[in-house]
């Protein structure tokens, strides 16, 4: 019994250092405030996710340049408004929330 127990402890203990990056959602874009300036179906501050994603739907770089942009700022994309750098989200949350704000419709 008690290797049982130290061998589900191990397991345990992998699965939360070499897991999957966060799994994104309306909580990490809350986390981050994301959803400060964002929404998912209208535009606020900035541009809805859903319009995000319908710009970006067939760029097979998106992931990439989205999650760059995210962690510089930007502007001119959507408008005169001014995306502030998120450089304090890690770059695997960063990755997560990009590709599931591409994943809505």
């Amino acid at each position: 019994m008690p290797r049982i127990l130290v061998l589900r402890t191990v397991l345990a203990a992998l699965t939360i250092l070499f897991g999957p990056p966060a799994m994104a959602s309306m909580e990490l874009a809350r986390k981050y405030s994301c959803v400060s300036c964002h929404a998912p179906d209208r535009k606020l501050v900035g541009p809805a996710y859903r319009d995000i994603a319908a710009r970006y739907r067939d760029q097979t770089e998106a992931v990439a340049r989205l999650a760059e942009k995210v962690r510089n700022g930007g502007s001119g994309g959507w408008g005169r408004m001014v995306m502030p750098p998120m450089t304090k989200v890690p770059d695997a949350d960063r990755k997560a929330l990009v590709e599931w704000i591409l994943s809505t419709r």
